[in-house]
């Protein structure tokens, strides 16, 4: 089996006496449209800000391409090929979309690896979102959707191996979730990239994604096939205490 692009090993986060990530593994590899859920405080984001270094672990270990990049910078990360969103789309607002793309391509500073790197053009990366028509306009006069898509275009700028999505359907309507989920299965397949992605509405990302991982209370409960995971045990009692079994919660 071919080395992973992303891995994480043993991964744990303390805040005081607070364990927030509790000994977590995952290997993402190329190509992999991979799924992050969990309860709320299950530590989903925490782990994702050790993907990207915006977060050291307290313990354990996260490697890029083999080469172990734990406690580094998010630049590192970037140089590496990791790019990644956030649940509140970080993008600036008086300049306009073009614009926050092209910071993108200069963030990274990689040179072209794969076909896909041929999105050196800001305007290539807005077409394939949809945003071809907004291009002049400055972000903060987008719609919180279109910001959304903005902030994806700007992690594609950056060229990457791996995309990490955070919470892409957080305020979205029914109908811009499902487009969003189409686009994320899009970047992984036209584009080639492995995908990780942690989402609240887990209804959209168990259909679209191919394996899913379950964090709880800190801890990885479950990994594999999205349906089976929907019925192990411990991953319905984990969510019990909301609204039920996963595959039912968001419907």
């Amino acid at each position: 089996m071919s080395e992973p692009l992303l891995a994480a090993r043993g991964v744990s986060v303390r805040f005081g006496g607070l364990v927030a990530v509790d000994g977590v593994d995952l290997d993402v590899r190329a190509g992999e449209l991979v799924g992050i859920i969990g309860p709320n405080g299950a530590g989903k984001t925490t782990f994702f800000h050790t993907l990207s270094g915006v977060l050291a672990p307290t313990a354990g270990r996260v490697l890029v391409g083999g080469d172990d990049l734990t406690g580094k910078p998010p630049h590192a990360y970037a140089a590496h090929g990791v790019a990644r969103t956030f649940q509140t789309p970080r993008v600036f607002k008086e300049m306009p979309a073009i614009d926050n793309v092209r910071f993108g391509l200069e963030f990274a500073g990689r040179t072209r690896q794969h076909a896909h790197d041929a999105f050196d053009e800001a305007e290539t990366i807005l077409e394939f979102l949809g945003l071809a028509d907004v291009a002049a306009v400055p972000a903060g006069g987008l719609t919180p959707s279109r910001q959304r898509l903005l902030e994806i275009g700007m992690a594609l700028g950056a060229r990457p191996r791996v995309l990490l999505l955070d919470e892409v359907a957080a305020g979205l309507t029914h109908a811009e979730v499902d487009a969003s989920a189409q686009l994320i299965r899009r970047v992984r397949d036209e584009l080639g990239l492995a995908v990780v992605w942690i989402e609240h509405a887990v209804r959209v990302l168990m259909n679209y994604v191919e394996r899913v991982a379950v964090l709880h209370q800190g801890r990885k409960i479950a990994d594999g096939d999205p349906r089976a995971v929907a019925k192990d045990p411990a991953v319905v009692e984990a969510y019990l205490g909301e609204e039920g079994e996963p595959e039912r919660r968001a419907a």
